[in-house]
């Protein structure tokens, strides 16, 4: 990889640290701590939120229609992703082993939390777990699938791309032929980063 680009990736990593710093910092704000998986807030926190805790009825009977009529179809998804988390953990389980790719911990990815905010009602507590999982599955499925490809086609694309996964700024440029037979092997076994 140039030297360029090199230093563009290792300043994009540190703004995603920034990020990190940042969001930190609202736990101070928002008066919680992390217990290993647990969320715990301070009481005041616990009864300042409490105050704008919406009832389940008030919800439902203040729901637009359109939001009834999509229901149906958003939850019918959960169909397909249990499906397509099923096949591809199986196929971690079995495929990253015999070829020594290092495995994806889930709970780094599938992140559910938000039922522990006070100031949800029950279904829009229902609706937090419920896009957790999903796009919690689909990074996982996207961090799956970018070390499945960096350990067989290391290749960066030609064209643009709109985002690029974790493994994407150590691949190969596109068209140089020398460096892939060269370097396949070698990122074959890097995943130290």
């Amino acid at each position: 990889m140039n030297d360029t680009l090199s230093e563009l990736y290792r300043k994009m990593t540190a703004l995603q640290d920034d990020i990190v710093k940042e969001l930190e910092g609202k736990q101070r704000q928002f008066a919680y701590r992390l217990d290993r998986t647990r969320v715990i807030f301070e009481q005041a926190a616990i009864e300042a939120q409490k105050a704008h805790l919406q009832s389940l009825f008030r919800y439902i009977i203040g729901a637009h229609p359109k939001h009834f009529l999509t229901a149906p179809l958003i939850y019918s998804c959960i169909v397909p992703a249990l499906l397509l988390d099923g096949w591809v953990s199986l196929y971690h389980a079995v495929c990253f082993p015999v070829w020594g790719i290092p495995k994806v911990k889930r709970s780094d990815y599938i992140v559910i939390d938000r039922h522990y905010l006070p100031y949800l009602n029950s279904l829009e507590k229902l609706n937090c777990v419920y896009c957790g999982y999903f796009n919690g599955l689909i990074a996982y499925v996207q961090e799956i699938a970018a070390r499945t490809e960096q350990y067989w086609c290391p290749i960066k694309h030609a064209k643009k791309l709109k985002t690029i996964h974790s493994r994407y700024p150590i691949f190969i440029d596109y068209g140089d032929a020398e460096a892939y037979r060269k370097q396949l092997p070698v990122l074959r076994l890097r995943f130290d980063q």
